[in-house]
């Protein structure tokens, strides 16, 4: 039993942060069966009846239940979508991807979406709204369910997507596997970093994407990897590993405030920037850092500097964006 809660504890760590993958990965409950994703294919976008039935995987308020009211949205009203973003339109939503929903509603004032309870990122597109909709690396293919505050439902698809392998040989064997003292400062990090990446929502008068990359360099992991350490089975990179010269300068990619810091077991020396509208950004293995938390930031300002603290091979910035509270393929929203 005590093994099992250990092995939880990091498994749900490994969910937040790219490097702290441990164990098999958890099978989650399917949605209705979806085709996998084939080159060319398109998301097919759809709305359903008000009256519809949820589906219990939707995870959505059942009707008689009331939505937890949102920040004023009206300061919002001006956030047009990036025409660099159009692209996502064609873009199949998978898991670790982003789901474009057409919204036919003209109200002058941003709508208030939601997917499972959670509020999404809603922008203008000429004379109708867009909701852009982060998909969890663990979700299942199939159909799921975004609701406003009519409770009215949209329907949209999750395709399935294969993620390549990565084989890492790690020196330190208790990154691999902690020792108990260290399961807890992991348990004690892991809240820490869960309450950053759920900053409650903040509206903006602009769009916070897209995101300029925080550093030139090699990419040198990919998103969304299906990671082996030492042998060991681990859950998928949910982040962009950038590789660069130690001190290289670390950009923001987007104004925004700074809403955590601090020195990690895994992700070594990390900041985490709230960007407004469910955006919130990681930045791990840091050498050193130049902000403070609560501190106000600029787009561009320097945030800190590569290093390699934490688990790490050599210098390179570990790059992770959070969109609704899921960890997406920062590449789909780099400018």
């Amino acid at each position: 039993m005590q093994l099992s809660i250990k092995l939880f504890i990091i498994s749900w760590l490994s969910g937040l942060i790219c490097i702290s993958c441990t164990l098999p990965p958890t099978h989650f409950p399917q949605a209705t069966p979806a085709p996998v994703i084939k080159p060319g294919a398109k998301t097919q976008i759809s709305s359903i009846s008000p009256s519809a039935t949820i589906p219990d995987n939707s995870n959505l308020a059942p009707p008689n239940q009331a939505l937890k009211p949102l920040s004023s949205r009206s300061a919002a009203i001006n956030a047009q979508l990036p025409p660099s973003l159009r692209s996502l339109r064609d873009i199949p939503a998978v898991p670790g991807g982003i789901a474009w929903i057409s919204l036919p509603i003209s109200s002058p004032i941003p709508p208030r979406i939601w997917y499972q309870q959670k509020p999404v990122l809603v922008l203008r597109d000429g004379q109708q709204w867009v909701a852009l909709v982060g998909i969890p690396l663990q979700v299942q293919p199939g159909v799921y369910y975004v609701i406003d505050s009519q409770h009215n439902n949209y329907a949209f698809t999750v395709y399935n997507k294969q993620y390549q392998v990565q084989y890492v040989k790690i020196n330190k064997r208790n990154f691999v596997n902690p020792n108990p003292e260290e399961l807890q400062r992991i348990q004690y990090e892991s809240k820490l970093i869960a309450t950053a990446l759920a900053t409650p929502w903040r509206a903006t008068t602009y769009s916070p994407l897209p995101l300029k990359q925080p550093i030139q360099g090699k990419l040198s992991s990919s998103f969304g990897l299906r990671r082996y350490f030492n042998g060991q089975p681990r859950k998928p990179h949910s982040g962009l590993d950038i590789a660069a010269p130690l001190g290289t300068p670390v950009l923001a990619p987007s104004p925004g405030q700074v809403v955590n810091i601090g020195n990690y077991f895994f992700t070594g020396k990390t900041v985490l920037i709230d960007h407004g509208q469910g955006i919130v950004t990681l930045y791990g293995h840091l050498n050193q850092i130049k902000v403070i938390e609560g501190q106000t930031i600029e787009i561009e300002q320097i945030i800190g500097t590569v290093g390699k603290t934490g688990r790490a091979t050599g210098p390179h910035l570990h790059w992770g964006v959070s969109l609704n509270q899921a960890m997406i393929n920062p590449q789909l929203v780099m400018q």
